[in-house]
C-alpha cells in the first residue's frame, strides 16, 4: 500500500482540478491513482444582461479558495504543507467563449455553454459545414459576433475555453487538449487537429474576411493527451497558491474538457463505449465504430482525448431544477424544525421516487432552467402538469422531476441508437445523480435501454479523470496507449456495479416520452407566453 504521506513529501501526488457548472473540485492522487485529499468550492453561474456568465473574480477566487481546501485536508490528514506535484491538469466544462486581446485582457465577460443565444450563427456555419455545430460552441460565438457586428471582435488575438484560460495563466502556454478543442471547432480525427476544409471554408466568408486576424492563428494549438503542454509557472503558482508554499516547474498536462475527463474517469475511451455524466447539465458520449450517416442536429462529434471520433447527445438541463425541488422539501423541514440533513433528504426522495408509478401516471415536468436546443427552445421555463386523473403522489412527482432529468438526452439519444444504429456494449454513469443507490442508475439503463454501470471512482468524476491524465502524462510509455493505460494501471481489478435495464421500466419510460414529446409545444408557448 502506498504510504500516502510519503508520497507528497516527496513530490510524487499528482492533481487535477476541474471547473464544474457548481463546484470547482481539485483530487490529489497517489502513484496508484487514488485519491488521497481533496477540496472544492461551491459556485453558480449568473445571468447578467441575458447572458450565463461567471466573473473573473469568481474564476480566481474560486480556484485558490478550491487549492486552499485540498491543502488543508492535506495538513488534516498528513500534518504537512503541499510543497511540489508530480503533474498538474486543469478541466472545466467546455465550449464558450473567451475572446482576448493582444495585452491578455478579456474582451467581454465570459459566455458559458449554458446560453444559447447563437442560433443564426449555429445554423448558418451547420450549413457551411454540412457538420453540426451546436448553439454553445466557441466558433458558433464567436461567429454571431460578427453576424451582431460587436466592437471587440476585431481586438481578437487569442479565442479559448475556461480550462484553456486557466492553463494559459498557470503556464503561459496557449494550448488546448484535443477533446476540448473539439467543442471549439470541428476536429480532423486522421490528423489530431483542426479539420483544414472547415478552417479554410470559415476564413473565406465574407462577414470574416474583414477582420485582420485569421482563425486558424487565434484558435489554441492542440495537444493530445500523453503530451507535456507546457510548465507550471513562478508566477502561475502564486496564482494557484496565495500561501507561496507550492513550488514552480511541474508539467501540465494538456486542459481538457468536461467530456474528456468523464470518459476517462468512467474507462469509455475505447470503441463501443459510452459514458453519461449527468448533473447540471447532461451529456452522453458513444465512441464511433464509424461515422454518422448523417448530420443532426442533436448530435454533436466530439474526440477523446486521445482524438478519436465520438458522438454526444449534450442537453442543458439536468439536476439543477430538481434541486430546486429537493431545496423545497428542505426548507418545508426546517420550517417544522426537523433540521434534517439535505443528503438524507435527497436519498429518501430519490428512493422513493422508486415506488411510483413506472410511466408517472401522466404527469410531466420539464426541468428547463434554460434553453434546451435538443426540443427547439433557446430560453427555459420549468413547468409541471398533469391530466385531472393523475395520481399526484410524492413518489410519482419526485419520479416525473427525475424522468425529466434525463429526457431530451433520451431524445437525442434515440436518434444515435434507433436511426444511425450506433452500437454500444456497455455505458458507465458518473455525476451526482448517481450518488443514490439504486435510482439514477436505473432510471437511465430504462432510458438508455443498456447496461448502465457504476464504478468506484464515479463520485470523484471529472477531477479525478483529469488526475488521472496528468498521471499519464508524467509517466508516458511510448508503447502504451491511453486506453491500455486505464485498463492496465488504473482500472484493472476494479469492480463496477452493472445494472440490466428493467423492460417495464423502458416501456414506463417509452410512455412518459410520449406524453414529454406530445407537450413540447406547451414548453415553447411558454417561453413566448411569459418574457423574461
Amino acid at each position: 500500500m502506498i504510504n500516502a504521506k510519503n508520497t507528497i513529501e516527496n513530490g510524487k501526488a499528482v492533481l487535477g482540478i476541474e471547473f464544474g457548472s457548481t463546484r470547482i473540485k481539485a483530487v490529489l492522487i497517489d502513484e496508484e491513482h487514488v485519491p488521497i485529499a481533496t477540496g472544492e468550492h461551491a459556485w453558480e453561474n449568473r445571468l447578467e444582461n441575458g447572458v450565463w456568465t461567471y466573473t473573473l473574480a469568481d474564476i480566481w477566487g474560486g480556484l485558490q479558495d478550491c487549492y486552499k481546501k485540498m491543502t488543508e485536508d492535506v495538513k488534516e490528514k498528513y500534518g504537512i504543507p503541499v510543497k511540489k506535484l508530480a503533474a498538474l491538469g486543469i478541466s472545466a466544462m467546455m465550449h464558450g467563449y473567451m475572446p482576448f486581446d493582444e495585452k491578455g485582457k478579456l474582451l467581454v465577460p465570459f459566455r458559458t455553454w449554458r446560453n444559447t443565444i447563437t442560433g443564426e450563427a449555429a445554423s448558418q456555419l451547420t450549413e457551411q459545414f454540412q457538420f453540426n455545430i451546436p448553439q454553445r460552441w466557441s466558433i458558433a460565438h464567436l461567429y454571431q459576433a460578427i453576424l451582431n457586428k460587436e466592437e471587440h471582435v476585431k481586438d481578437i488575438t487569442y479565442l479559448s475555453t475556461l480550462a484553456g484560460y486557466i492553463h494559459w495563466q498557470l503556464s503561459g502556454e496557449k494550448v488546448l487538449g484535443i477533446g476540448d478543442a473539439s467543442g471549439m471547432f470541428p476536429i480532423d480525427s486522421k490528423i489530431r487537429n483542426y479539420n483544414a476544409k472547415m478552417l479554410e471554408q470559415f476564413a473565406s466568408l465574407s462577414t470574416v474576411k474583414q477582420y485582420p486576424w485569421k482563425i486558424d492563428e487565434i484558435l489554441p494549438t492542440i495537444k493530445v493527451a500523453g503530451e507535456v503542454a507546457g510548465y507550471l509557472t513562478e508566477e502561475g503558482a502564486k496564482k494557484l497558491d496565495v500561501t507561496g508554499n507550492l513550488e514552480a516547474g511541474c508539467p501540465m498536462a494538456p486542459p481538457e474538457g468536461d467530456a474528456g475527463t468523464g470518459m476517462t474517469a468512467t474507462n469509455s475511451v475505447a470503441v463501443r463505449t459510452g459514458n453519461v455524466s449527468a448533473g447540471t447539465s447532461v451529456f452522453a458520449m458513444v465512441v464511433l465504430e464509424e461515422d454518422l450517416k448523417a448530420v443532426h442536429e442533436e448530435i454533436d462529434l466530439v474526440t477523446t482525448p486521445v482524438g478519436d471520433a465520438v458522438a454526444m447527445v449534450h442537453c442543458n438541463n439536468c439536476t439543477s431544477d430538481l434541486n430546486k425541488w429537493v431545496g423545497l422539501f428542505k426548507e418545508f423541514s426546517d420550517l417544522f424544525g426537523m433540521n434534517l440533513d439535505i443528503n438524507d433528504i435527497y436519498g429518501k426522495l430519490y428512493t422513493n421516487a422508486m415506488n411510483g408509478a413506472k410511466d408517472c401516471d401522466g404527469i410531466v415536468a420539464f426541468n428547463t432552467l434554460s434553453g434546451e436546443p435538443v426540443i427547439g427552445t433557446n430560453e427555459g421555463r420549468p413547468m409541471i402538469f398533469h391530466r385531472p386523473d393523475s395520481k399526484v403522489n410524492l413518489a410519482n412527482f419526485m419520479r416525473t422531476n427525475l424522468y425529466a432529468s434525463l429526457a431530451t438526452l433520451k431524445v437525442g439519444c434515440d436518434i444515435l441508437f434507433k436511426e444511425e444504429k450506433v452500437k454500444v456494449d456497455t455505458i458507465y454513469g458518473h455525476g451526482g445523480l448517481f450518488k443514490t443507490k439504486g435510482v439514477g442508475q436505473n432510471i437511465l439503463a430504462a432510458a438508455m435501454n443498456a447496461p448502465v454501470a457504476l464504478m468506484s471512482t464515479a463520485g470523484e468524476g471529472g477531477p479525478w479523470g483529469m488526475a488521472v491524465l496528468a498521471a499519464y502524462m508524467a509517466e508516458k510509455q511510448a508503447d502504451k496507449t491511453l486506453e491500455q493505460y486505464l485498463n492496465d494501471k488504473v482500472f484493472v481489478g476494479q469492480e463496477s456495479i452493472v445494472v440490466k435495464p428493467d423492460s417495464e421500466d423502458v416501456k414506463g419510460y417509452d410512455r412518459f416520452i410520449e406524453n414529454y414529446k406530445a407537450a413540447v409545444p406547451v414548453q415553447q408557448a411558454a417561453v413566448e407566453a411569459l418574457p423574461l
